[in-house]
């Protein structure tokens, strides 16, 4: 496989400073060698330039930077789409979760040229599906799920054309179990499907994951993965803005990555909300690159 790297160290999204380091802390984890290992060809396109906080007017308080985070989506979206015309494979590295709505539009609108639509496996503590009017933060990072389904400010969801960027019949949002009041309630009215950590309690993860490939390939031309690093319980991955007790193992998240890459059917893959600041010993990152790893491939045996 032909791997292209886009970073993208946007912080804009949220409070807690440090994201921004995230791509550079999961490169220097060993993310390009290790992906060479597996005998794929890898190009590091370096990073996306994003404005600085410091520098800007957080506008709205109900959706903090939300020109700017536009912005860079769609820069990020314009960037992934051209990577995918010369043949690559998309890997995103965040930076905050804003980061997907500009890698879901890009690599919706490559499948949509082609007739085709495609899945979304969101593999997060959060359900990221708040709105201006829902969010308790204004935090744009908790927005980014329900703008790629088409719910939101329309600088969110038409960056790079058309909305939604994915059905909700074909979004699988994997690993919930801390959701905001006034989101919740738009969880359910989405249809977007939904596998909290209790059901991985009760299902297992094997099940959850070979569902949730089930309904993010049907009658798509594949599906993209966003995995966000607080999905992991924080005994296992310190360094995350926003981490949340009773998440899944280690084990697990290598279970889930391998099961993904067992399907042949992912498009893009992007790993965001490594804060090197918050991490210990940049465990976080090495543990982002491992994921990485068997979600393209890597085998035990």
């Amino acid at each position: 496989m032909k791997i292209r790297i886009l970073g993208v160290p946007l912080d804009l999204g949220q409070e807690r400073r440090g994201v921004d380091m995230g791509p550079s802390a999961v490169r220097a984890a060993g993310l390009n060698a290790a992906l060479r290992e597996l005998g794929h060809q890898v190009e590091d396109s370096g990073n996306i330039h994003v404005k600085l906080a410091e520098e800007q007017h957080y506008g709205d308080r109900r959706a903090k930077y939300l020109k700017e985070i536009a912005e860079t989506c769609r820069e990020l979206a314009e960037r992934v789409y051209h990577t995918l015309e010369l043949g690559f494979f998309p890997l995103s590295l965040g930076g905050d979760h804003s980061i997907a709505v500009g890698t879901l539009a890009g690599v919706s609108k490559f499948y949509r040229h082609r007739g085709q639509t495609i899945g979304c496996l969101w593999i997060d503590a959060h359900a990221d599906m708040n709105t201006p009017e829902s969010s308790p933060s204004g935090n744009v990072h908790g927005m980014p799920f329900a703008a790629a389904l088409g719910f939101g400010p329309e600088v969110l969801t038409n960056v790079f054309g058309d909305s939604p960027k994915v059905q909700a019949k074909n979004a699988v949002l994997i690993g919930a179990r801390d959701l905001d009041a006034g989101e919740r309630q738009q969880v359910r009215e989405s249809g977007v499907h939904v596998f909290t950590m209790r059901d991985i309690d009760e299902q297992g993860m094997r099940a959850v994951m070979e569902k949730s490939i089930e309904l993010a390939t049907r009658g798509t031309g594949g599906f993209a993965v966003s995995l966000d690093m607080d999905v992991v319980d924080p005994d296992e991955a310190p360094g995350v803005g926003t981490p949340v007790p009773g998440g899944i193992t280690f084990r697990e998240a290598h279970l889930a990555m391998e099961i993904i890459a067992d399907s042949k059917k992912m498009v893009s893959l992007e790993i965001v909300e490594v804060n090197p600041i918050l991490d210990t010993h940049n465990r976080t990152a090495a543990l982002a690159v491992g994921l990485a790893s068997s979600a393209l491939g890597k085998k035990i045996l």
